[in-house]
């Protein structure tokens, strides 16, 4: 989809860039496969702050999203394609030959009235879901699952995909968007294509209050705090922090690893690429 920018009638528009939704399904989303959200301002069940900088926001309805694709070998038809307020990508309102509606997240490239399937007898085609094992070495997938039967966990954000590499025994060599190489069973599902919504990334916020509909409150840079506050805080004058970024407990802001090991890195072939 194009993007859609603004006449400078304001400051804020001047500089605003969003993506052109004028395509998506314009009604309320399908009532069956909605629940209730509740929102928690950044607090846990004491109340007090655990996630900072949130709150308030526009209320919305969570869709109940099929990671799963478990209707094998039984066609679909995309009723509608439609804005989701909790992912970065669109979702398709998927109707079964069973007259069963679901909602899934929805490729790049298809269209309303088209036809999908899963299952092993389905074809290499955008939408289908299938085992890695049945798609063919160099296709483009996402929604991967890491564990079979565990629901898609890998390339579920707008504009992403993960390219199957090959297979290597019971396992399937994949290559992430981070630049990650990684072996999977090759028992697990993954759908044809990439993301919807690739223009995600072009997006530019143009003001403030676009941020307060989203539910995310200003943030204070450390160095305009005191330093009771802060470790950059303090200093006559305006300073720079006078010390390597940090977080406001003490923590390396500048590529410190911080992931726990796991049962899974042995299945780890290259690292993603680290940070410049």
């Amino acid at each position: 989809m194009a993007l859609k920018t603004f006449k400078p009638y304001t400051k804020s528009n001047r500089g605003t860039v969003i993506v052109d939704k004028s395509n998506l399904w314009k009604g309320s989303s399908y009532k069956p496969l909605t629940r209730g959200q509740k929102s928690t301002g950044g607090r846990n069940n004491y109340g007090r702050i655990t996630s900072r900088h949130r709150g308030g926001g526009s209320k919305h309805k969570f869709r109940i999203i099929d990671f799963f694709r478990k209707k094998k070998d039984i066609n679909a038809v995309i009723e509608r394609i439609e804005y989701d307020p909790n992912r970065t990508s669109y979702i398709a309102l998927i109707k079964y030959d069973d007259e069963v509606r679901n909602y899934i997240i929805c490729p790049q490239g298809i269209k309303v009235g088209d036809k999908i399937s899963a299952g092993e007898k389905s074809e290499i085609k955008i939408g289908n879901c299938l085992q890695l094992k049945d798609i063919p070495p160099g296709t483009t997938i996402h929604n991967v699952e890491l564990i079979p039967g565990n629901g898609g966990k890998l390339a579920r954000s707008a504009g992403s995909s993960v390219i199957l590499s090959g297979i290597d025994g019971d396992y399937a060599i994949l290559k992430l968007s981070s630049g990650e190489t990684r072996k999977v069973s090759a028992s697990c599902n993954a759908t044809i294509g990439s993301v919807s919504n690739p223009d995600q990334k072009n997006i530019k916020i143009g003001k403030a209050g676009r941020n307060r509909w989203r539910g995310k409150r200003p943030q204070s840079r450390g160095v305009a705090m005191n330093p009771v506050d802060h470790p950059h805080g303090g200093g006559e004058g305006k300073t720079s922090g006078g010390r390597s970024p940090v977080s406001p407990w003490g923590q390396s802001a500048k590529g410190l690893k911080t992931r726990r090991p796991k049962r899974s890195d042995k299945f780890i072939i290259t690292r993603r690429k680290k940070r410049k």
